[in-house]
């Protein structure tokens, strides 16, 4: 079976965030393949390791992305696709999963991969709109899935425990960060990613109008909060819990 696994290019989250203008700092700064994503490439070369395949990783965003690409090569995947282009800066979910939908969909793949949500963003709107975009059947917070013939089943966690849903291929399907242990990159595999094809397309290789709809006006820190207190559990807890919550003005 042939996968496509998005991946994505983002700051280190390990990192302290900068901002530039009210906006999220990409140039200069140390970026990382998103660690959401590297259990999505994990979950496609299990299941080509299985069924026999090929894995393809493909990312929108600027040239510096193609490493977030040769690090997902490096665990293993067989090819890249890097889509890239200067009037892509600043594109929304909608525009990003536009231009992926462009990108596969005259592509023969049985699974489309995708992590629930990035780190830099965190809108979770990208995968569906791209499952929608491209008439496919979508299995959402997967915490594990199978392939068995035509059919596609995982494990989803619910409010009242798990639910088993299945659907027939192609499909897409988002998995959580517990779905698997993404494996590291031996050495051997990080000298053959440099031998693995990367694809580059443009906006112009690609017949799609974008339609921006959303803009970030301003990026701004959390404020930093005080650390708990433990209240030891003896005679007087309640006493002593009820005085800090008096003191915080809470009762």
């Amino acid at each position: 079976m042939n996968v496509a696994v998005c991946v994505k290019h983002v700051p280190d989250p390990n990192l302290p965030v900068e901002l530039d203008g009210g906006r999220l700092r990409r140039d200069g700064v140390q970026c990382v393949l998103d660690p959401g994503d590297e259990f999505g490439v994990e979950a496609g070369l299990r299941l080509v390791e299985e069924h026999g395949g090929e894995v393809t990783l493909v990312s929108m965003g600027p040239p510096a992305a193609a490493e977030a690409i040769k690090r997902g090569l490096s665990m293993g995947a067989h090819r890249g696709l890097l889509i890239s282009d200067d009037a892509l800066a600043g594109a929304d979910a909608l525009a990003t999963a536009t231009v992926l939908a462009a990108a596969l969909g005259g592509r023969d793949f049985d699974l489309i991969i995708a992590g629930v949500e990035s780190t830099d963003g965190y809108t979770g709107t990208m995968p569906s709109t791209l499952a929608e975009l491209l008439g496919l059947p979508q299995l959402t917070f997967a915490t594990s899935l199978s392939v068995t013939g035509s059919s596609v089943r995982v494990d989803r966690q619910s409010p009242d425990g798990y639910q088993v849903v299945e659907c027939p291929l192609p499909a897409l399907v988002t998995v959580t960060a517990g779905v698997n242990e993404p494996r590291y990159p031996s050495f051997k595999g990080i000298m053959a990613a440099k031998k693995k094809p990367m694809e580059e397309l443009a906006l112009g290789d690609l017949a799609v109008e974008l339609d921006v709809r959303q803009k970030v006006v301003q990026v701004t820190q959390a404020e930093e909060r005080r650390a708990g207190q433990v209240v030891a559990a003896d005679g007087d807890t309640a006493g002593r819990i009820a005085d800090l919550l008096a003191e915080a003005k809470v009762i």
